[in-house]
């Protein structure tokens, strides 16, 4: 399975925001962290904020509850919406021309819901960071 960089940014987001739970991290400082551009992760930072997992104030963004209740399988979903694994899974179909004669599609969906169920079990305080020492 291979997550977009969407997914990837915003789960390293989560995990850096767990690190410090009573901490608010703003776009810029985050940007910099992580080297990428500050209109990338505010997108991503939207993402969170509409679903409920992060919420802004002063100062910057937070989580907006505690790391051990946020599942890892919830936040791929939110944040992989719309990207199927392969285009024969969307769903509309996308431009798939062997739909309904490829016995690989039932086969894929499976490893997707495996790897999704596998995510459900874990929570964001299992692989939040270690807090950066003052």
């Amino acid at each position: 399975m291979r997550l977009t960089s969407f997914t990837d940014y915003g789960l390293r987001m989560l995990m850096r925001m767990a690190s410090a739970p009573d901490g608010a991290f703003s776009t810029a400082d985050l940007a910099d962290e992580f080297g990428l551009s500050r209109n990338h992760l505010a997108k991503i930072m939207q993402r969170l904020a509409k679903a409920g997992l992060i919420e802004t104030r002063r100062g910057g963004a937070a989580l907006a509850r505690p790391a051990s209740e946020i599942r890892l399988g919830a936040v791929v979903r939110l944040l992989e919406e719309g990207q199927p694994l392969v285009e024969c899974l969307s769903a509309d179909g996308g431009a798939c021309t062997i739909d309904g004669r490829w016995r690989l599609k039932a086969k894929l969906r499976a490893a997707e819901v495996a790897f999704l169920a596998n995510l459900d079990r874990a929570t964001l305080a299992d692989i939040a960071l270690d807090p950066i020492p003052a």
